[in-house]
């Protein structure tokens, strides 16, 4: 062999080891950095689970508490439907009576007649007889005063009503 053809194998030889020792490393290094980055991954993978467990949590409390408000809203309407609904059997129940009176005449409804010439039906002394002062006094028709009965029937009912819807509002908007 010739010189020459001794260096180029010497070369050649250089070069494959150095391939191989390239190549080596190449490969410790990945197994290396490869279980690193496994571990990484790993930590990285509980962390997040910690934190979606942490939501997780979080939001059943949430939700726990909306539904702890929703059923005591609804207990206070019902308690409030209760009191309105027997406020309104208890003014219905009134009125029937009033009429039944009117009807067997043993309640009268009467206005007062203003005395044009005093201008003033109030006495200037306080005295037991009554609530209403007037001296003179008119009987009305027995069909009209359930008409007048009827009449204040329903704006009673709708002042009940009134208050439920704004009892109701109330509760909810809270």
């Amino acid at each position: 062999m010739t010189p020459v053809q001794k260096l180029a194998g010497l070369g050649l030889a250089i070069l494959l080891a150095l391939a191989i020792g390239f190549g080596g490393a190449w490969q410790v290094q990945d197994w290396r950095l490869g279980k690193k980055m496994a571990e990484r991954i790993a930590e990285q993978g509980a962390r997040h689970q910690k934190e979606l467990d942490a939501i997780t949590g979080e939001a059943w409390l949430q939700q726990s508490a909306e539904l702890d408000k929703r059923l005591a809203t609804q207990e206070k309407l019902a308690i409030q439907d209760q009191q309105h609904t027997k406020e309104l059997s208890d003014a219905q129940r009134n009125q029937a009576r009033l009429r039944d009176q009117l009807a067997t005449a043993d309640v009268r409804l009467s206005v007062l007649i203003e005395d044009s010439a005093s201008g003033c039906n109030v006495p200037a002394a306080p005295g037991a007889v009554g609530v209403v002062h007037a001296a003179r006094r008119a009987q009305l028709d027995p069909a009209h005063a359930q008409r007048i009965v009827a009449i204040t029937d329903d704006g009673d009912n709708a002042i009940i009503a009134l208050r439920a819807c704004q009892a109701y509002v109330r509760a909810i908007a809270r």
